[in-house]
């Protein structure tokens, strides 16, 4: 799969349970709350597929999954090198070469995933926070 039909595909799953949650009357803080990791787990399992075996994808207490990918991320399918990088260096990010091509690793990194980085972000429209991930 590459990033960017992970990307496409995660947008749609995104947009469909926010529309729902719309729907359903949902303020800003009660979609960024619905994220948390313990209720997000629980009530859209398919959502990620560490869901299904209990897994965080970064240990932290209160993990929140509005922005599943960072809005730092950059990446580019088609480079014929670095297919990904962080654009804001973090220092809990790192580059590794897999298959003779480099890709951001950021697994060392939380930054997106406070609720508090969440609601400086928010948006409804996921794609409108993640629009510099990509050209």
């Amino acid at each position: 799969m590459t990033y960017l039909e992970w990307f496409e595909g995660h947008a749609k799953k995104h947009r469909e349970i926010v529309d729902r949650l719309l729907r359903e009357g949902y303020d800003e803080d009660g979609i960024i709350d619905y994220f948390c990791w313990d209720n997000l787990s629980v009530a859209e399992p398919d959502f990620c597929p560490l869901f299904r075996e209990g897994k965080k994808c970064h240990e932290m207490e209160k993990l929140n999954c509005y922005l599943c990918a960072c809005p730092n991320f950059r990446f580019d399918d088609d480079a014929p090198k670095v297919k990904s990088y962080c654009a804001i260096d973090s220092k809990d990010g790192r580059q590794a070469e897999f298959g003779g091509v480099v890709h951001q690793d950021c697994s060392g990194c939380r930054v997106p995933h406070f609720r508090s980085y969440v609601k400086k972000h928010f948006d409804t429209d996921w794609l409108k926070i993640m629009k510099q991930c990509h050209d």
